[in-house]
């Protein structure tokens, strides 16, 4: 088991504490959106952001797969060419300081679309005020705070808008199950067991499309805390693709697999088949059942989990996880 001593001596920024603060981030995230709205009718929704910036958007997909809510992510300098004035587009950076955001919301607004913009401050905020856009201020990033910890401000402040909008229909119940579900004591423990698997190992982490947007997030916390490569795909559509690649296995590999039962018949027994297969292959695999009331709760629950482990194995490889160097030596070059 990894002992205090170690995280103290590994964890400089206090990362650990700003992951636990996901739980009231919920309530802090809603908080921020009280007031805003769109009154005008809704095509479709752009979510521009960059890194933990547009995550929220891939919850969102997840959460309304299959409905009729259209949601696209844009990680560009611009927007889609047929975003328009029915357009509803969520600008986000969290420091405001972005320039693919800003970019993209000079574009936005070139396009006549409803925009809603989010960040702590920056030049992102300077332009909403100037362009009479509605803005959502979210929280100064505290000393080690990063940016990728704020994921219950985003997406919740996303959610608070869609909801007072009546573009979504209100989520209270699943959003109080949510927050009992993310104090459960029980999430360190087993994420701590899985990072003691995990080390040496390069992850590759599988979900159904209903659980993209948290295997998603398992993947970026790997690169991002870990500072080490993660995989991450979905079924049905890797049994036609992926698979094949364990044929001729090139590294050493742990597959996690998040799996929902609430995900079509086919899709599970699809899981449960692969898992087999991959054990004969000697892959190491871990399922997680994840469980909720809600699927909203089980996201949650799963990136709660997610997180912990990916930095319980930044502590196993004795690395720092709040600096992103390699991040900020890229910036310094641009």
């Amino acid at each position: 088991m990894i002992s205090k001593e170690e995280i103290q001596a590994v964890d400089k920024f206090n990362m650990i504490g700003s992951i636990a603060t996901l739980q009231k981030q919920v309530s802090e995230g809603l908080k921020l959106a009280e007031g805003v709205r769109v009154l005008d009718e809704i095509n479709d929704i752009v979510i521009s952001g960059m890194g933990g910036s547009c995550l929220q958007g891939e919850i969102l997909k997840s959460l309304f797969s299959g409905s009729k809510l259209k949601i696209t992510l844009s990680r560009d300098y611009k927007i889609p060419e047929w975003a328009n004035k029915r357009t509803l587009v969520f600008a986000v950076s969290y420091s405001g300081n972005t320039e693919e955001s800003i970019s993209s919301f000079r574009d936005a607004v070139k396009k006549s679309c409803q925009i809603v913009a989010m960040a702590s401050g920056g030049k992102l905020e300077e332009l909403a005020k100037k362009n009479k856009v509605q803005f959502i201020k979210l929280p100064k990033p505290f000393e080690g705070f990063q940016p990728r910890a704020g994921i219950g401000y985003l997406f919740f402040a996303t959610l608070g808008v869609l909801m007072n909008s009546r573009i979504v229909p209100d989520m209270t119940r699943d959003i109080e199950k949510t927050v009992k579900a993310l104090r459960d004591v029980k999430y360190k423990d087993n994420a701590m067991d899985l990072a003691e698997q995990l080390e040496g190992k390069i992850p590759i982490i599988y979900t159904s499309e209903k659980l993209a947007g948290a295997g998603y997030k398992w993947k970026i916390a790997f690169n991002e805390n870990a500072k080490t490569h993660a995989f991450f795909n979905v079924y049905p559509e890797q049994n036609h693709n992926e698979i094949n690649a364990f044929v001729n296995i090139k590294g050493d590999f742990h597959v996690i697999m998040l799996s929902n039962d609430d995900d079509h018949k086919q899709v599970r027994k699809r899981m449960k088949i692969t898992k087999e297969l991959y054990k004969k292959k000697g892959v190491n695999v871990t399922e997680i059942a994840v469980t909720g009331d809600s699927l909203l709760t089980k996201l949650f629950s799963a990136m709660m989990i997610g997180d912990l482990v990916a930095y319980f194995l930044a502590i196993k490889y004795k690395t720092d996880p709040t600096p992103v160097e390699m991040v900020e030596n890229l910036k310094k070059e641009l």
